[in-house]
């Protein structure tokens, strides 16, 4: 992969290093033309999949899975619309196949209203995918304690939402997200429920290491302006936390100090 860097420091995954700290999703684009050019002007590196997102019937996966090559991006299968432990990983284990990858987002969707995580079958699915030699990206709720399992089974990445998927709302707990980030050293990425790139902003500028999206690209007016604009917000957020953003205060402070200055004073005639 030849991209230029596009933030001050890569992403390391399993190992693994990037350039890019947005991971941009395939589904839902009105054309595989389209997702085809979101992923070239988000200058992603990794791209997520789902197998049972594709239409068979008229051949848009082959389409898909043959701009995804083209684009040179990482493949990152994903279990998307599974409901058990059983489901994800067998589709994990069909996507190893069919892929010839080991790594994958694992989801296990607990609730068909908000699409929340179950949290005890993603447990159970981590560790036995874990166990078969996956990386694997587990897509989760903030909750410290869930998360804290998925790190003991193996999990080395960690994908809390923002909000539920698809609702545009960006980060709905903020004082979680950030217990999460001040417990753990691993990888965090916010995967699902950010609408705006500012919100991607937020994010990463409390120190979050990557964004996973895919609705706010794909159902924008113009998707590859879109992916340009969250692209751009991630790295701002980046490198203002690398920076180190100015402390909150209760009161004004100037920003130009009078003391030791001159005063000049206007003279009536």
């Amino acid at each position: 992969m030849n991209k230029p860097a596009t933030t001050t420091d890569p992403l390391t995954l399993y190992g693994e290093h990037f350039n890019s700290r947005f991971l941009l999703g395939t589904a839902l684009y009105d054309s595989p033309q389209l997702m085809r050019d979101a992923i070239d002007h988000s200058d992603c590196d990794i791209v997520t999949l789902g197998l049972r997102r594709q239409n068979p019937a008229n051949g848009d996966g082959e389409t898909i899975w043959q701009y995804i090559r083209e684009s040179g991006c990482k493949l990152l299968p994903n279990t998307a619309g599974c409901k058990t432990a059983k489901e994800a990983i067998n589709l994990a284990l069909m996507s190893r196949e069919m892929f010839a990858t080991d790594w994958i987002k694992l989801e296990v969707v607990g609730d068909d209203y908000n699409l929340q995580p179950d949290s005890f079958a993603l447990i159970d699915a981590a560790s036995e995918l874990i166990s078969q030699g996956f990386k694997v990206l587990p897509y989760c709720t903030e909750d410290l304690i869930v998360c804290q399992r998925l790190l003991d089974v193996g999990c080395q990445v960690l994908m809390p939402w923002g909000s539920p998927i698809g609702t545009g709302q960006g980060l709905l707990n903020r004082y979680h997200l950030n217990a999460l980030r001040q417990r753990f050293e691993v990888p965090l990425i916010v995967d699902a429920g950010l609408g705006a790139p500012s919100q991607a902003t937020e994010a990463m500028e409390m120190g979050f290491d990557g964004i996973l999206l895919n609705t706010a690209v794909a159902k924008a007016g113009n998707p590859p302006l879109m992916a340009r604009a969250f692209a751009d917000g991630i790295i701002a957020g980046r490198r203002a936390f690398n920076a180190g953003l100015m402390q909150k205060r209760q009161t004004a402070s100037p920003s130009t100090p009078t003391i030791g200055q001159p005063f000049w004073h206007q003279h009536q005639s």
